[in-house]
């Protein structure tokens, strides 16, 4: 039950018109509308997370981890058509392993707290969208992200606009989220000030910089990241290995993921995939 896994006194989803609820949404608007950017602190009840972690500890046999030199758009090979000292052709580390959609048991923690339509109508109302939809993708809809000891996911853009991501266990050293908002349109590849953060730069752009959050196990993380560049940094040697639940909803039903990028992250595609990929129309020119 959902009550089992939110604190309905603290976050009402079960009532939309409640007051508590309005106060959330207008507060994870705010911060959307300044950085890109919203936590609801504390969604998921201890117990709850625990759950999830169980689960994810069950299923990481099933994960595909990988180690891969990319650049901030999934890219691993240069590009002459671009100079050396450019984002397109400088290349980082990425190590990590992602457990696939259809890993999770229907009746789990994880899949009734995804699918749940409170949280989903929630989520919507954050963005401030009519309505959203659980991604039909049968292996990047609902994902766990597991960064083992001396891993790291360098900077890199999202391909949807928006993600959804619930911290499940934290490093305890390193594994932080970083981003710059903003730092590109979709007029505007931004790909000089993106050079300076891939170099190691305190980029200031405009008013805003490199923004460190300090998430906990239980907090929901709303974010855009298709224009912000992002990271999570290296997880300590001594560390527990940082788990995070991804629940990846969409505008439109029926959206399945590229085959480029499904088999990057999960190391195989299905059928849906390829399929998909013939009917695909972009919406915007970006690299990606």
């Amino acid at each position: 039950m959902l009550s089992e896994l939110i604190d309905l006194e603290r976050y009402p989803l079960d009532d939309p018109a409640n007051p508590r609820l309005a106060a959330v949404v207008e507060e994870a608007r705010s911060q959307l509308h300044t950085t890109g950017c919203a936590v609801i602190k504390d969604l998921v009840r201890p117990e709850a997370i625990a759950r999830i972690d169980a689960e994810i500890v069950a299923d990481a046999h099933t994960a595909h981890f990988s180690t891969q030199q990319m650049n901030p758009y999934f890219h691993t090979e240069p590009d002459p058509a671009y100079p050396d000292r450019h984002p397109v052709n400088t290349f980082i580390e990425r190590s990590s392993g992602f457990i696939a959609g259809d890993a999770w048991a229907p009746d789990g923690a994880m899949q009734v707290l995804f699918s749940s339509p409170e949280l989903t109508a929630l989520i919507a109302e954050c963005l401030d969208l009519p309505e959203l939809h659980c991604y039909a993708d049968p292996l990047a809809g609902l994902t766990a992200n597991i960064l083992e000891p001396g891993q790291q996911f360098t900077w890199h853009f999202d391909t949807n606009d928006f993600a959804i991501t619930l911290l499940v266990d934290e490093a305890t050293a390193g594994g932080r989220f970083q981003y710059v908002p903003g730092i590109r349109s979709a007029d505007d590849e931004g790909f000089d000030a993106i050079q300076a953060v891939l170099e190691g730069g305190d980029l200031l752009h405009g008013e805003l910089g490199v923004h460190t959050l300090e998430l906990r196990p239980g907090d929901l993380q709303i974010f855009r990241g298709r224009h912000s560049l992002h990271r999570v940094t290296r997880v300590g040697n001594d560390s527990p290995a940082r788990h995070a639940a991804i629940f990846a909803y969409t505008e439109e039903a029926g959206v399945i993921g590229r085959v480029a990028r499904t088999k990057q992250l999960f190391g195989r595609v299905l059928p849906e995939h390829v399929d998909a990929e013939r009917e695909r129309v972009r919406s915007d020119a970006l690299l990606d």
